[in-house]
């Protein structure tokens, strides 16, 4: 049965890497044996150091994914430190809690641009990677809320609405 989740010789990238369901799908394909490529807004160690530990390799990113620029840079480091990207997990995300008659449009372009817009992009890049080999694997992590909205979340239930029609 082991077989069947062997992912030896493989790259993966995980966004919002470094803590919660992030850490643990990270924990999970390095425990199968893929190399990681953790990301996160800010620098974190704990979990890359649980990765290294399983003998996988590893690289760290850190920076903003709502900025289109390093989105770019996330994949082309990944691909020149390994050589390619086998799969992509999009989990980073933020929430703001406010009353939709309150929410404001910063609040809104905050959590739509890195929810949603990163998300785009991001499979975008490393799509182009994929396709060049034939292979390779996305997986963009959504919520219950895309698909009965909030009321207090306003933006958060559109953008993970949208990452389900990613």
């Amino acid at each position: 049965m082991q077989q069947l989740f062997d992912l030896s010789g493989m790259v993966a990238l995980v966004t919002g890497a470094s803590t919660g369901l992030g850490a643990g799908m990270t924990l999970g394909l390095a425990g199968a044996g893929a190399d990681i490529v953790l990301v996160d807004h800010r620098e974190r160690t704990a979990t890359a150091e649980k990765v290294r530990a399983l003998g996988r390799r590893t690289l760290s990113l850190h920076g903003d994914l709502s900025d289109l620029g390093f989105v770019g840079k996330v994949v082309a480091e990944t691909v020149d430190a390994f050589g390619k990207v086998d799969i992509l997990v999009n989990n980073a995300g933020i929430i703001r809690r406010t009353p939709a008659i309150d929410f404001s449009i910063e609040d809104w372009d905050t959590v739509m641009n890195l929810n949603a817009r990163s998300v785009f992009f991001l499979c975008q890049a490393a799509a182009r990677d994929m396709r060049s080999r034939g292979w390779g694997k996305i997986v963009n992590i959504a919520s219950l809320l895309s698909f009965s909205g909030g009321i207090t979340v306003p933006s958060y239930a559109a953008s993970k609405g949208a990452v389900a029609q990613i």
